[in-house]
């Protein structure tokens, strides 16, 4: 479903990301681990062209735009970027509203929302709160229902655990597991070993914009990756 081959990213002249090649098949629920700086956002930055890069990246056999994010969401590529990224001065409601800008059809807007709902039903409670106002926790829903908006066919996260409590992260998680099971492709980037393995079918593990090494998680440990991998 997505193909990454000799991706190189950069910020300026510095080289973030060098030579990855991976793909995520129809279905999967795959991850993206490694320590801070390993690589991971920008991979997924690099995915959806908001970074300069090199390479190739196919979504569906067809190539992603370098430099549209527009065309990646169009063509079904949703990011739910890493530190949430919502529209802080805005309501909830208009957060969503946002999450579907390219959809014309008001009976698949609410159908959309109402799937948005019924995964995290306090989304519903606070359509009229202003969306900064909301918990660590309730942002990371809007965040993941603002996506889901825009009827992702593969939905790429970034850290979505991060600063959350441990109930939070679980709910969460265990909402992305239901979306996986109903067909949904997942991408998940985490630097918590543990989590990732817990979740996904498959995971790539990055050190320094390098691919080093694509882990089984019914075979290999947290322990085994750090030993190994990270030392």
């Amino acid at each position: 479903m997505l193909e990454i081959r000799r991706l190189s990213a950069r910020y300026g002249r510095i080289e973030a990301l060098h030579d990855v090649t991976l793909s995520v098949a129809e279905g999967e629920f795959v991850g993206l681990l490694g320590p801070n700086g390993a690589g991971k956002s920008t991979l997924m930055r690099a995915v959806m062209g908001l970074v300069a890069n090199s390479g190739e990246v196919r979504f569906r056999g067809e190539a992603l735009p370098r430099q549209s994010t527009d065309l990646c969401v169009a063509r079904g590529v949703v990011l739910v970027p890493e530190g949430r990224g919502i529209f802080a001065p805005m309501t909830v409601a208009e957060n969503l509203e946002l999450g579907a800008y390219l959809l014309d059809e008001a009976a698949e807007f609410e159908r959309r929302r109402e799937q948005v709902f019924g995964l995290f039903p306090r989304i519903r409670e606070r359509l009229s709160q202003v969306a900064g106002s909301l918990s660590g926790g309730e942002q990371q829903m809007l965040a993941v229902g603002r996506a889901l908006m825009a009827a992702p066919k593969i939905l790429l996260l970034d850290e979505p655990s991060l600063g959350l409590a441990p109930k939070i992260i679980d709910e969460i998680l265990g909402t992305l597991a239901l979306l996986n099971k109903e067909g949904l492709t997942i991408v998940l980037v985490e630097q918590k070993a543990p989590l990732a393995l817990r979740m996904t079918s498959r995971a790539y593990l990055l050190s320094l914009g390098r691919l080093i090494a694509e882990i089984d998680p019914r075979t290999t440990s947290h322990e085994e990756i750090a030993r190994n991998y990270l030392s």
